[in-house]
């Protein structure tokens, strides 16, 4: 297994002169990458919110299959297209999808509203892995080991102001304007997006021309989904992303459960879900830049993890002894609402840095095929296995408690797996000022 480069120095935490114009261009690119998807989240979360958590193990089962089949595709696409062609081709694909779906949004009758539900779901869950996925292995590829974790905070405090800035703009205009040119508004910054990441690899380019290479990989399509199986490293961060999604998608279904109770009409649950989104992405920010930025240089990556899985364990806590789960417990915010916001805050302030700063001290291969299989397919595997394990639990007779109590018990052993990152022997990572 790849090792967790040995703690930096206090000063290192600094951003260094040459490194401004490429981290102010991977911040605004990830920034609309974000607020892309979290202008067209809440759509998606009032159609679980709709039908309760019994049927989410349809969705992630078809988002899975989806997905499945898309990986080896991108792996082939990175085996033969240079990265400067393959990242614009993928997230024009996408663009060209959301301006497809509005005119069925903006004309209701011509599709079924449950079908049209069921396949914007499909698409929006795997439009976000895909997209997101696509950014992090680009961040991987132009930043070095001790760069990622001075740097990837500061990165993925920009990718929440945008997560912030989508739902606002869904939640003041989706009265107004209705959800049809909300979809135009999420195609035109992922265009916007799209342009950041050419800038960012001419830039690399000119900086870095014996050393910065965006060469087809060659191989074969399904050298991603073996290298899960395959290699040590791989199966250990496979393993963390399954552990972590079982604790999002547990705090997800509960809120699920716990909107499509409280709330009557789709109105009502996406404004609900964007209140929750704004929360979430509040305390997102405060933790990257108030404990990721400066801890994550100083303990490395796999003692951010340790942190993260126990307080999560904490938060899910609080759902598996609270009397009332649905109950208002601070404000208006019940402890199913506490708990999604503070894990989903934690998974994105805290532990997505640490793990993707790991991913930079993979082989390239291994960066866009490994990497892309575990943040698509295993992720989505991971929602099924959940959501399924949840079912069942119900059928026996379970209640809110002893589900949130797996989620306990995910991130225990996502602690467990945190710790042995921490524990890796492995040499000290030099830093490059200029890279």
């Amino acid at each position: 297994m790849t090792a967790d480069p040995a703690p930096a120095a206090p000063e290192q935490s600094r951003v260094r002169h040459g490194e401004w114009p490429a981290l102010l261009l991977s911040c605004v690119y990830f920034f609309c990458v974000l607020t892309a998807y979290y202008v067209i989240r809440p759509v998606r979360e009032q159609l679980s919110a709709a039908v309760g958590s019994t049927q989410l193990p349809w969705f992630y089962a078809a988002t899975f299959v989806v997905t499945l089949a898309l990986t080896p595709l991108f792996a082939a696409l990175v085996s033969r297209w240079r990265r400067r062609v393959m990242v614009p081709v993928v997230y024009g694909v996408f663009v060209a999808c959301l301006l497809g779906f509005i005119p069925f949004f903006a004309q209701p009758d011509l599709l079924p509203p449950r079908v049209l539900g069921v396949v914007f779901f499909v698409w929006v869950s795997v439009f976000n892995l895909f997209v997101v996925s696509v950014f992090w292995i680009f961040m991987s590829d132009i930043w070095t080991p001790i760069q990622a974790r001075r740097l990837f905070p500061l990165v993925g405090f920009a990718g929440t102001a945008g997560a912030l800035a989508g739902p606002a703009i869904t939640a003041s205009l989706v009265g107004i304007v209705g959800i049809a040119p909300l979809l135009g508004v999420s195609a035109t910054l992922l265009g916007l997006a799209t342009a950041c990441s050419v800038m960012l690899g001419r830039w690399t380019r000119e900086r870095h021309p014996v050393t910065a290479t965006d060469a087809p990989l060659g191989g074969g399509m399904l050298d991603g989904l073996k290298q899960v199986v395959a290699t040590p490293f791989m199966r250990r961060m496979a393993m963390l992303l399954v552990l972590a999604d079982g604790i999002g998608t547990i705090n997800y279904a509960l809120l699920a459960d716990y909107s499509h109770a409280t709330f009557a009409d789709s109105g009502a649950r996406t404004a609900f879900a964007a209140n929750v989104d704004l929360a979430s992405n509040v305390l997102t920010m405060l933790l990257q830049v108030g404990i990721a930025w400066w801890l994550l240089p100083l303990v490395g990556a796999g003692r951010v993890l340790i942190l993260w899985a126990g307080i999560a364990m904490a938060a899910l806590a609080l759902v598996v002894f609270s009397p009332d789960a649905y109950a208002p417990l601070i404000g208006a915010m019940p402890a199913v609402a506490i708990a999604a916001i503070v894990s989903r805050a934690l998974g994105y302030g805290m532990a997505e840095p640490a793990r993707h700063a790991l991913f930079t001290q993979v082989a390239r291969t291994e960066r866009y095929k490994g990497q892309n299989a575990v943040d698509t397919a295993v992720w989505r595997f991971g929602d099924v296995l959940v959501a399924l394990t949840m079912n069942a639990m119900k059928l026996l007779g379970a209640g809110v408690g002893a589900i949130a109590a797996i989620g306990v018990a995910a991130a225990g052993a996502a602690a467990g797996i945190g710790w042995g990152l921490s524990r890796a022997a492995g040499h000290v990572e030099t830093d490059s000022s200029d890279a």
